[in-house]
């Protein structure tokens, strides 16, 4: 990515990369909230925590893509994935994405 597609992201919507790697997080965590532990069933309403069943959906695949990834990604490549509903979710709910680290546990990270 670009420095300038980076600015466009950051002027047109006050998303940071910090920002992405939380949505990063939490898609993994939607994707998988056993954090990777097997034989560990955790069922989550992702209604609870804010999230719409279109941005969950959205969320689920990009969790599944990058699954073991670092959630350290380019921002334009990552912002291409998200439909419309979930841009705008992002957006609203940006500074409030930590909190689904907290409530599940961590992916194995080695």
């Amino acid at each position: 990515m670009s420095n300038q597609e980076a600015l466009t992201i950051l002027e047109r919507t006050g998303l940071r990369q910090r920002h992405f790697a939380d949505l990063i997080r939490a898609a993994q965590i939607i994707f998988d909230p056993s954090g990777g532990i097997t034989g560990r069933v955790v069922n989550a309403d992702w209604r609870e925590f804010g999230i719409p069943v279109e941005v969950e959906e959205n969320l689920k695949i990009l969790g599944e893509k990058y699954r073991y990834a670092s959630p350290h990604l380019p921002m334009d490549e990552v912002w291409e994935q998200l439909l419309p509903e979930t841009r705008s979710w992002f957006i609203e709910n940006k500074n409030e994405l930590w909190m689904l680290e907290e409530a599940f546990p961590a992916l194995d990270e080695d």
